[in-house]
């Protein structure tokens, strides 16, 4: 148990190096994260025979991953970073990967809620061009994220970044010399391995399509809000009310909210159909 507390400590974060620009862990775990969600889609759509009218899988997680990762640091920017002015008025450095000295240090500052605004902008985009049914592209999606997320959090451990807070649990990890909460695996499980169960077995039983992306959207709220009482407040929020609300669970109960809201009118929209058959 000394070593894993203490793992930090023996851990490179950088996995090699290419022409003297180093390649992270994080990066190759973001990498993984998009193919497996890629796979993950593909399986389902295998599986459950679904008919996309001949339009590729591949060609859309492009649109999303371009989405995703434009929405991501977006999103960080905007809701999260204390330099938003600066970025705003320089935005040709939001993707700058060197320090002022010349240094790359990579690009860091990523958020989920940007992200998820990211990929439903991509969704929305393919689904204008391909006319392929937006509900059903969307149930596709509610499988394949979850299982990306795994790896995704597994990055963010890797990287040391989204620490958890301090605790006195055995399986805690040293950060700085403070034991904390390996709070991203947490998440990891939750966010990504949990939810991704959840829709998986509740497929055979939805009501109309586009039904697992509302699912995703409330257990991910549920879920996100459970994990941020083990992160730790982004150090430049903190709390934002009442000594422990955060940021995080700010944006997963209005994820949560939304998910009720739109399956309560979807839901009566589908009855409403079968009863005028």
């Amino acid at each position: 148990m000394d070593f894993w507390n203490h793992i930090y400590d023996q851990f490179d974060p950088i996995a090699f190096t290419v022409f003297s620009l180093p390649v992270h862990w994080y990066g190759m775990m973001y990498v993984l994260a998009l193919l497996g969600a890629l796979v993950a889609g593909k399986y389902y759509v295998q599986k459950e025979n679904i008919d996309l009218k001949s339009v590729k899988l591949d060609d859309y997680f492009i649109w999303i991953e371009i989405g995703i990762i434009l929405g991501a640091r977006l999103g960080y920017i905007l809701f999260y970073d204390p330099n938003t002015s600066y970025y705003l008025t320089h935005p040709w450095q939001m993707f700058n990967p060197f320090n002022q000295e010349g240094e790359f240090v990579g690009i860091r500052g990523m958020s989920y809620f940007g992200a998820v605004i990211g990929w439903f902008l991509g969704s929305y985009f393919f689904y204008k061009r391909k006319k392929v049914n937006f509900g059903r592209l969307m149930d596709i999606v509610a499988v394949a994220v979850p299982v990306g997320y795994i790896f995704g959090r597994i990055g963010n451990f890797l990287n040391q970044e989204l620490i958890g807070r301090v605790t006195d649990v055995p399986w805690g990890i040293y950060v700085n010399g403070v034991l904390r909460h390996p709070s991203q695996l947490y998440e990891a499980v939750l966010e990504g391995l949990v939810v991704f169960i959840v829709i998986f077995l509740y497929r055979k039983y939805k009501r109309f399509e586009g039904e697992l992306i509302l699912l995703y959207g409330f257990m991910y709220g549920l879920m996100r809000f459970t994990a941020e009482f083990w992160r730790e407040p982004d150090p430049q929020l903190g709390f934002i009310c009442c000594g422990w609300l955060t940021m995080g669970q700010l944006f997963g109960g209005a994820m949560m909210l939304t998910a009720v809201v739109l399956w309560v009118y979807f839901n009566g929209k589908s009855k409403g159909k079968l009863n005028s058959r």
